[in-house]
């Protein structure tokens, strides 16, 4: 009896020791990464382990909070006060618990032992190889459906990764994922074979936004960050250029892609090539701006649908008194709806929310969620160029622009990845770096 009791006090010593040192979270911390593209109920599952795991750490931790780790803790107190005022309680009460993630992962890196530039480094290696992957499984199975088929739109957006996981989204863990491997100083034939990988996977998704964000921090690695002679510098954007220039023009489904706005946006009524029998016609950004109604046949691309977006939301202020409260979380998609069915669209547009996380902020927590977000937004890219890490500063980048484009948080995926991440890199243990090293 003795003996079983000194084994289990030893081995719970052992587990005790592990909370005290990193290794135990920087797998941790891997796994609710690697887990993001996977069903949902891993990343949950990753996600509430590693939270758990840190909360036993409370008492063996000395806590230093900084304004980083209190903003989203905020963030998630005025979504909280929302259920006060909210315009659809149920939905509030939902979207609430899935937004404990901006309450509980902010206050678990407050209790995990300090993770500096190495521990960093091996955290984000595991999730780059883990999107090498991902896209290596992802193309494979492209390549079975197209020997069935002979569609060659299986290697293309949505239909590459699935319209749940959505390629917007993968682009940009795919993204985060090849601006590790570039900013390594010391590049091995498996770290280049995976920046190969990843660019062809990045452009197979042809997210438009993460395409041109990319395209301009490579421009910035190369000629400001890295220490390559010139000429390779130009041989390395010049070649990443001219990959992208021969997608645009000769593979078809990238091509259509970008040419549906570049057509569309300043031409009132163009005929849509690819849905109907050429009697669905295309919105241009004036339409959307200004037309009075629209008909069930018109189509909004993806900029004059964003832009739609932002007119109906400015109307939304002018109608209701949500400057300073909003709507509620979550509680915004009935009113989208109703402007939808006023302005007589096809009423698949009613279920599309905002597609900006800024607006989509501001019309569900009002002015002070709004600002929260920009506050939380401005000391990242704030900490990003003061430690001169250039993945920061990728990460930074491509959350201002792509908050834009899209509601990033109204999906576990993408709320997951900014919040992990963010606090991964504003949890104040980070020393200045120009690179992450090898």
């Amino acid at each position: 009896m003795e003996h079983t009791y000194n084994y289990f006090k030893k081995g719970f010593l052992k587990i005790s020791n592990l909370q005290d040192d990193t290794t135990l979270f920087i797998y941790l911390i891997a796994a609710v990464l690697i887990a993001i593209p996977l069903n949902y109920a891993f990343g949950s599952i990753t996600t509430i382990v590693f939270i758990l795991a840190a909360f036993a750490s409370f008492k063996r931790t000395r806590i230093a909070l900084n304004t980083a780790m209190l903003l989203p803790i905020g963030f998630y107190f005025i979504m909280l006060c929302s259920i006060l005022w909210t315009a659809d309680l149920p939905l509030t009460l939902a979207g609430l618990k899935k937004e404990l993630l901006f309450l509980f992962i902010p206050l678990a890196f407050l209790f995990i032992p300090k993770l500096g530039s190495n521990e960093l480094d091996k955290i984000f290696r595991f999730f780059s190889f883990s999107m090498v992957g991902y896209t290596m499984f992802f193309i494979i199975q492209a390549l079975f459906r197209y020997f069935a088929s002979s569609d060659l739109s299986v290697f293309f957006y949505h239909q590459l990764v699935t319209m749940d996981l959505n390629a917007i989204y993968v682009s940009v863990f795919a993204s985060f994922a090849l601006f590790y491997f570039i900013s390594l100083k010391s590049k091995k034939t498996l770290e280049q074979a995976a920046i190969v990988i990843l660019v062809l996977m990045i452009v197979l998704l042809s997210s438009k936004s993460i395409i041109f964000i990319d395209f301009l921090l490579i421009i910035c690695h190369y000629y400001f960050f890295s220490d390559i002679p010139k000429s390779v510098r130009y041989l390395t954007v010049t070649s990443f250029a001219a990959f992208l220039i021969f997608s645009l023009i000769f593979v078809k489904q990238i091509r259509d892609r970008f040419l549906i706005e570049y057509e569309t946006a300043f031409v009132d009524n163009t005929v849509n090539k690819s849905i109907g029998n050429g009697d669905v016609y295309n919105i241009s950004l004036q339409q959307a701006w200004t037309n009075e109604k629209f008909e069930p046949n018109n189509f909004f691309p993806g900029t004059a649908m964003r832009i739609y977006q932002i007119r109906i939301f400015k109307e939304m202020l002018q109608d209701d008194n949500i400057l300073f409260t909003g709507y509620g979380l979550e509680a915004s998609q009935h009113k989208i709806k109703e402007k939808a069915r006023q302005y007589n669209l096809y009423e698949g547009y009613g279920d599309f929310n905002f597609h900006n996380q800024y607006v989509q902020t501001f019309a569900e927590l009002g002015v002070f969620g709004l600002l929260i977000l920009i506050a939380m937004l401005y000391l990242n890219i704030k900490n990003a160029w003061k430690n001169q890490n250039f993945l920061h500063i990728v990460f930074a980048v491509t959350m201002l622009v792509l908050f834009l484009t899209e509601s990033f948080f109204c999906r576990q995926r993408g709320l997951i990845f900014f919040i992990t991440i963010y606090c991964l890199f504003n949890a104040g243990s980070i020393t200045s770096q120009k690179e992450i090293k090898k």
